[in-house]
Order: structure tokens, then C-alpha cells, then sequence
């Protein structure tokens, strides 16, 4: 079994391009359930990357598991969509 999973999400057919992402509807309750699955210990990082998709570092058995949670995110399949996830087996740690 992997160590993470890593998720990669793009902006969805939702997502307005006038507006940053903070300012799109919904984003309150995003965050909201965001934070719950950091506080869960589900999400161990994410955020924005370069080309302006997002990156979640994701502690989880598998696909399944990550599709099932992600999927009662308010923005999920509409303000971002998922691109990629993959198996993350983390050989470089600090300590």
C-alpha cells in the first residue's frame, strides 16, 4: 500500500475564470470541508500548483476510499474535478 496518495484537481465547469479562487461560490463550505478532512488526518497538504491546478497530499487505503470522500465536497465534479490521483511511496522524510 502506498504511503499517500497524491490528488490533482483542475478547475471544473463551474469554476469562474473572472474571479481568484477564494471568490467562487461556494467557496466558504469548500473550505469548511477541507479543513474537516485535514482535522481528520484524511488530508495531509494541499493547495494551488504552478499551472493553477491543486495538489492534495491524501492519507488513505486507496482509490475508493479518496473518490468516496471527495465526493461530498461541495466544488466536487463542478468548481474542481479530479485529474490524477496516484500512489505516493515517500522514500526522502526528514528525521
Amino acid at each position: 500500500m502506498a504511503d499517500y496518495y497524491l490528488v490533482e484537481l483542475a478547475n471544473g465547469p463551474a469554476y469562474d475564470e473572472s474571479r481568484e479562487r477564494r471568490e467562487q461560490d461556494g467557496w466558504d463550505e469548500h473550505a469548511e470541508f477541507m479543513d474537516r478532512l485535514v482535522d481528520e488526518g484524511f488530508v495531509f497538504m494541499g493547495g494551488p500548483i504552478g499551472d493553477g491546478n491543486v495538489l492534495q497530499v491524501v492519507n488513505a487505503a486507496g482509490k475508493d476510499e479518496i473518490l468516496a470522500r471527495l465526493s461530498e465536497d461541495p466544488w466536487f465534479e463542478t468548481v474542481l474535478t479530479i485529474v490524477s490521483i496516484r500512489p505516493w511511496d515517500v522514500w526522502l522524510r526528514p528525521g
